[in-house]
């Protein structure tokens, strides 16, 4: 069955009306002092983690959340933290920490207190480990741009060791260098969470992710219709590694947005969809897409299959029917976005929906209408994708139980 993570970005939501002629960029640059009011983001953080406890309630497979700074559409800059709150939940569901940033972070902290919330969780949590936004680590990391990716295949295999190898032991590599690599604790789950990676494209991602056997989820905001060239990258991979086509290799980010009818919808979210575009997505070229970040085969595979250098460069000043024509929202009644969701599902052969159902400027009661809409008239109809082809999820956590005793009672079923 496809399971469905509700992930919340976690961003700022008010802005200027201006604020894309005003300001240089929504991510590195603007402004802190002049645009980000601590008390609002109390209010928010605060909003925010009722969503997802929401979500969790609504009956989600699994909720989860990313890192970002100085960004205004999500700045949840230590989603461990996040993670945190959701893990003393009495919960069946996933917590997806799509995820910390390696080449920004000390690698043994992340190693670790991943660890720690396995065990607090139950076992419910997935290791998300993206190579990171230029933005993020170049940005304001401060890193060369040629070392990002370098830094995290390194921080990439201290982690490994350090929840599979026996502690305490050296570790020497060129960024790292560690006497004694002995974390305490180890993960609840055997031999250690899923590890899942996320991108927008880059070719040596796909192939680390068959390397290690690995989850592979594309993070864009451009929709299905975008993603399927570069989906379709990563399914030749698997297939050259010689690796089953299983459909939770893969998993996909897509905005959704439901309403009773589809009139109801553009009246309700054409304005944030509409604000998310136009500010959030206000990134400039020399920090969207530095020189070095990314390898000259990626770039020119991207440039090829998009059009673009980078995931993140969307059309001049989109209208709300500019982002529903292209599929970079899916909006409507449940009926439109369910059958919408199921042809992109299976178009891109993903078992595991990052589900966005809040648009940085949505307010709470809008978010929890879209969240309690899609729970009731949309997961239903999408659930059953790749039942019948008996697939098993090995990507997911052990102790993220929701929905398994379903599947059960379902099969005993139908034996008799």
């Amino acid at each position: 069955m496809a399971k469905t993570i509700w992930f919340h970005m976690q961003g700022y939501r008010d802005l200027p009306k201006d604020f894309k002629q005003r300001y240089e960029s929504s991510w590195v640059s603007p402004p802190n002092r002049e645009l980000c009011d601590s008390e609002k983001v109390r209010e928010y953080v605060n909003l925010n983690l009722d969503e997802l406890e929401f979500a969790d309630d609504m009956g989600f497979d699994g909720v989860g959340t990313n890192e970002h700074h100085a960004n205004v559409y999500g700045f949840p800059i230590a989603p461990t933290l996040t993670a945190a709150t959701l893990a003393r939940r009495q919960s069946d569901a996933a917590i997806c920490i799509l995820g910390t940033t390696i080449p920004t972070t000390v690698t043994m902290r992340v190693a670790e207190e991943i660890a720690w919330l396995d065990c607090m969780s139950g076992g419910r949590i997935i290791a998300g480990q993206p190579v990171g936004s230029a933005m993020d680590t170049v940005g304001v990391g401060g890193i060369p741009p040629t070392q990002v990716r370098k830094r995290w295949y390194e921080g990439m295999e201290l982690i490994r060791q350090a929840w599979t190898k026996p502690g305490p032991f050296p570790f020497n590599g060129k960024f790292n260098k560690l006497r004694n690599v002995n974390p305490w604790p180890l993960p609840l789950q055997d031999p250690h969470p899923p590890l899942w990676l996320a991108g927008g494209g880059s070719l040596e991602t796909y192939d680390y992710a068959a390397k290690y056997n690995y989850a592979y989820s594309y993070l864009s905001f451009n929709g299905a219709k975008y993603a399927k060239s570069l989906m379709q990258g990563y399914w030749d991979v698997i297939e050259k590694a010689g690796l089953d086509d299983n459909p939770y290799r893969a998993g996909f980010a897509q905005f959704i947005l439901v309403a009773d009818t589809d009139a109801e919808a553009e009246r309700l979210y054409a304005e944030h969809v509409e604000n998310f575009y136009n500010k959030s997505m206000h990134i400039p070229p020399h920090f969207s897409a530095p020189p070095g970040y990314m390898s000259k085969q990626s770039l020119e595979n991207m440039m090829l299959k998009t059009g673009t250098a980078s995931p993140f460069l969307t059309k001049q000043d989109p209208t709300f029917k500019d982002a529903v024509a292209s599929g970079a929202a899916i909006c409507g009644s449940p009926d439109t976005v369910a059958e919408q969701l199921i042809d992109a599902i299976k178009d891109l052969r993903v078992g595991h929906l990052i589900a966005l159902m809040q648009m940085q400027s949505m307010p709470t009661e809008l978010t929890k209408m879209n969240t309690q809409l899609f729970a009731e008239k949309v997961m239903p109809r999408i659930r059953d994708i790749w039942k019948e082809e008996g697939y098993v999820d090995h990507w997911w956590p052990s102790g993220a139980t929701r929905n398994a005793d379903v599947a059960q009672t379902v099969a005993a079923g139908e034996a008799k």
